[in-house]
C-alpha cells in the first residue's frame, strides 16, 4: 500500500485515543443526571461517533427537547472534567502521527466531537500541529454524512482514490463509502469486527499503530 495515498483521514475517540470506556461512562453519567434511563454500555458504545445531539436523540428516544439539551450539556460536563494528556493516546500513536507527517502525508481529523472538545484534546495531547485541517461534528454535517470528508479533501487537493478513512466505528466507515473514499477499520475502539467489515474496509486492524506497517509497504 506504499504510496497509494496523500490523505490519510483520522476518526479521533477510539481510533488515535483511548476515550471509549469514559465516553460511555459520561452518557451514563448525563442519564442518571437527568433522570433517564441508563443505557447499556454497548447501545452508549454504538452511538460514539455521531455528534452529541444525535448520539442523545438516538440513545434517548422520545425525550423532549429540554432533556435532550440538558443530556447533552451534562455529558459535556462531566467529559471535560477529564485532565487529558498525550498518555492517553493509544501506545505509539504520537510517533506514528509524527513519521507519517515527516513522510510527506497530509493527516486530518474527522471526528464528532465539538470544535471545543477537539481543540482541548489536541492542545492536551500536543497533536494539533500534526494534523493539516480537522473537522468536528458542529461545524459539519454528523458523520455519516460525507461532507466533513469531502470540505477536508477540497482542503487538502486530495483526489477521491488517493484519500484515506481510519476509525473505529460504522459511523466512520459509512461515511468514507458515502463519500466514496477506502477506509480502514481499527478493532481497539467502539464497534466489533463482524460490524465493521459490513462496511468494506481495505482491512481491520487490531491498533492503530498497525498502519505504519502497511503504509511502508
Amino acid at each position: 500500500m506504499k504510496n497509494r495515498f496523500d490523505l490519510i483521514i483520522f476518526d479521533w475517540d477510539g481510533t488515535l485515543i483511548d476515550s471509549i470506556d469514559w465516553i460511555v461512562n459520561c452518557l451514563q453519567a448525563a442519564a442518571k443526571q437527568c433522570n433517564c434511563a441508563i443505557p447499556e454500555p454497548q447501545a452508549a458504545r454504538d452511538v460514539i461517533g455521531l455528534s452529541i445531539a444525535n448520539a442523545c436523540s438516538q440513545l434517548f428516544p422520545g425525550v423532549d427537547q429540554q432533556t435532550l439539551t440538558r443530556l447533552t450539556a451534562c455529558y459535556q460536563q462531566t467529559y471535560s472534567s477529564k485532565q487529558l494528556s498525550r498518555e492517553d493516546l493509544f501506545s505509539g500513536v504520537y510517533e506514528m502521527l509524527v513519521e507519517l507527517k515527516q513522510a510527506g502525508y497530509q493527516l486530518a481529523v474527522a471526528t464528532g466531537k465539538t470544535r471545543a472538545g477537539l481543540q482541548h484534546a489536541l492542545q492536551a495531547t500536543a497533536t494539533e500541529d500534526l494534523f493539516c485541517i480537522t473537522r468536528c461534528s458542529d461545524e459539519t454535517a454528523s458523520k455519516p454524512d460525507p461532507l466533513m470528508l469531502h470540505q477536508i479533501m477540497q482542503h487538502t487537493n486530495a483526489a477521491n482514490n488517493r484519500s484515506l478513512m481510519v476509525g473505529d466505528s460504522s459511523h466512520d466507515l459509512q461515511m468514507a463509502m458515502n463519500a466514496q473514499i477506502s477506509s480502514i477499520a481499527v478493532l481497539c475502539g467502539a464497534h466489533p469486527e463482524d460490524l465493521l467489515q459490513q462496511y468494506s474496509p481495505m482491512m481491520c486492524l487490531q491498533q492503530p499503530t498497525e498502519l505504519l506497517n502497511i503504509i511502508r509497504g
